[in-house]
């Protein structure tokens, strides 16, 4: 019965997470074509709108429709966080590898780094950051991949700790290969599964990490559609227009327990397999 029940949580969890997370994706590809109107263009005579046939998830304040913001909101945060995590995963299994087959004093200063930044709140640091470089999008990036990368950092180090001395890797750095060559082409393919697992994970979080970002006006700045900053746009008519906050709140809900589920269903998967 355990092991049915494992089973069917994992299932679960790949399903359900997977079908948000597909949603999430096609809504940002597809999204010009699900909603015709334009996320930028405003019509005063709509302010405040409520849901109609027309305009399903009603519009805003400037009566600018909120499904096509909506849609190129998703657009915004999926590019965000996979391009964050995409280059957190390639910085850090590039220093943590390394460090990992340099060993020794390298090993440890390297380590010894990512511990000093990692002993900050993380997101109070990506604050700090943000405010200093200013908002916009690049800038945005930049801060949320000064504090991802450390999470890959550790995770690789300690997986290629366990796999260097296996004998593939040992006979590759025999006959001469580079620590480079090593960690591309004989440690990060067997490891390939815990760092999908922290990846799918990373995502969910960099969505929150943005969208927390542009409410506080530290990342992308109006009229660019981005869930933070409908967030906080709407705030300000939370009592006569509700739907202005729980639109892009439940976005931001759904996205993230969709990563959230997708990562734990591939954990157990990783778990099983292992």
């Amino acid at each position: 019965m355990r092991v049915e029940s494992m089973h069917l949580r994992r299932n679960l969890s790949l399903g359900l997470g997977g079908a948000l997370v597909a949603i999430l994706i096609l809504s940002g590809i597809f999204g010009p074509l699900i909603a015709h109107h334009d996320p930028l263009a405003i019509d005063l005579r709509l302010a405040l709108a409520r849901p109609t046939s027309g305009h399903p998830l009603g519009c805003d304040s400037l009566g600018r429709d909120m499904l096509a913001r909506l849609m190129y909101g998703a657009r915004l945060s999926l590019a965000v966080s996979i391009s964050v995590v995409a280059l957190s995963l390639i910085i850090g299994s590039m220093i943590g590898g390394s460090a990992a087959l340099a060993g020794g004093r390298v090993d440890s200063i390297v380590m010894r780094l990512v511990d000093i930044v990692l002993a900050f709140p993380g997101f109070l640091l990506t604050i700090a950051l943000a405010a200093i470089l200013g908002p916009g999008l690049t800038d945005l990036m930049i801060a949320l991949t000064a504090m991802g990368w450390t999470n890959y950092a550790r995770l690789v180090r300690g997986e290629v700790l366990s796999l260097r001395e296996r004998e593939y890797v040992q006979a590759a750095n025999t006959l001469g290969a580079t620590p480079s060559r090593i960690l591309l082409r004989h440690v990060l393919p067997g490891i390939a599964g815990p760092i999908a697992v922290q990846a799918t994970f990373g995502v969910g979080g960099i969505i929150v990490a943005e969208a927390s970002l542009s409410f506080l006006g530290l990342g992308v700045m109006a009229p660019t559609p981005s869930w933070g900053n409908m967030l906080d746009a709407g705030r300000a008519f939370l009592l006569v227009a509700p739907h202005l906050t729980t639109v892009p709140g439940l976005a931001i809900g759904l996205s993230v327990l969709g990563f959230n589920l997708l990562g734990d269903g591939l954990a157990q998967l990783a778990g099983r397999r292992s």
